[in-house]
């Protein structure tokens, strides 16, 4: 059988070759546990984890101490807001702020925050999918303790004014997190530049392996407190307990190595190139073609779009040669319809017939013409039906 186009790059990413490579002997001969600081096999384990550190860090203009690794963005998010609400609460700040948009590891955190006595307001988000940053601005308050705010949307790949938002927090004396595992190597990232104090990510976004991600933790102007979730062991210098998936690490290291310079910039180029022309595609071949959210402002190999008359079940289960999505791989399993489709204030109609492209570093133009012509004549197809 003949693999389906992939096309849901924002789901996650095959693996890179040169990252697999990377990782290989660290499974085998070099299998040490980096926190076994008495011999060779513990060493090497241990130097490999710096040096991938340092990539990381370097992905968000970090330094190495403030990165945390955790087993994913979610686990990260987690951290963030629970670890930060739980230090700040003590002292009697007991206020988030958070947007409409945000992916389910920080509403879920949120929605539980909430249910022990915190307090968390949700800024709307404009028809285009973006927030306007004097909406945050006006949603703080005395004893706001923090604001979280993605820095590209999962689903309709919107760019959040994160800049602006960490100057307004910078300003009040409020903590900035923001959820960046779309956005790491797809965008320039500066920590200190856009006043971000918590940044999450994730190796499976950009061609590394699935089960490891991060959490910058800023520690010094200001020294951000975070209390621990998970504990035993003091690991991640007392920040995260575990024992560190040393192999993940090191391809998580490579992945955004591969992603740093002219490589990432000429990467979002080709994939910007790509998405445009599928776009081009299916509004050139057909009517009642609508994106969802901005197009300009947005994630370069993100497309989410809705076909009048089409229902996005009826597309999906009807293109099995084509791997696309309806939107959020971590909600799927959820029967509710999309809160981000529903927070831009679309017709119901056009909620039902959403679908997400992800074009990815491997997808070639054959694959991009190939898919164009399979979807127009589907939704030609079903509409006629």
């Amino acid at each position: 059988m003949t693999a389906p186009i992939y096309l849901d790059a924002q789901a996650t990413t095959p693996v890179d070759p040169r990252v697999l490579e990377v990782m290989m002997p660290y499974f085998t001969e070099k299998f040490g546990n980096a926190a076994s600081r008495t011999h060779a096999y513990g060493w090497a384990a241990s130097a490999a984890v710096d040096k991938a550190r340092e990539g990381v860090a370097r992905a968000v203009g970090a330094v190495p101490e403030d990165i945390v690794f955790t087993s994913g963005a979610t686990e990260s998010n987690n951290l963030a807001l629970s670890g930060v609400m739980e230090e700040a609460a003590a002292r009697g700040r007991d206020h988030v702020v958070t947007t409409a948009i945000e992916h389910p590891s920080v509403l879920d955190v949120c929605a539980r925050l909430e249910r022990v006595g915190l307090r968390v307001t949700r800024v709307p988000v404009e028809p285009d999918g973006i927030v306007d940053p004097e909406r945050v601005a006006k949603a703080l308050e005395e004893r706001t303790a923090l604001v979280s705010v993605m820095l590209a949307n999962n689903e309709i790949g919107t760019l959040q004014p994160v800049r602006e938002i960490g100057r307004i927090t910078r300003e009040r004396g409020v903590l900035l997190h923001t959820d960046a595992a779309q956005a790491v190597g797809k965008l320039p990232i500066d920590v200190d530049a856009m006043g971000i104090d918590l940044l999450s990510m994730s190796a499976h976004k950009l061609y590394g392996p699935k089960g490891v991600g991060a959490l910058y933790v800023r520690t010094r102007r200001p020294r951000v407190a975070l209390a621990a979730q998970i504990h035993g062991g003091g690991h991640e210098r007392g920040r995260r307990s575990g024992t560190l998936d040393v192999p993940g690490i090191v391809g998580f290291g490579a992945a955004c190595a591969l992603l740093q310079g002219e490589g990432g910039a000429e990467e979002s180029r080709r994939v910007r190139a790509l998405r445009d022309q599928l776009l081009s595609r299916l509004e050139s071949a057909l009517p009642g073609v609508a994106v969802n959210g901005d197009l300009e402002r947005r994630l370069p190999g993100n497309l989410n779009v809705s076909f009048e008359g089409v229902e996005s079940g009826a597309l999906l289960g009807g293109l099995p040669g084509l791997a696309f999505s309806s939107g959020s791989a971590c909600a799927s399993a959820k029967p509710e319809p999309s809160h981000v489709l529903a927070a831009l204030g679309l017709p119901e109609a056009r909620r039902r017939g959403a679908v997400r492209f992800g074009v990815s570093r491997f997808t070639t133009p054959e694959e991009i013409e190939r898919a164009s012509e399979l979807l127009v004549a589907k939704v030609r197809e079903l509409r006629s039906g």
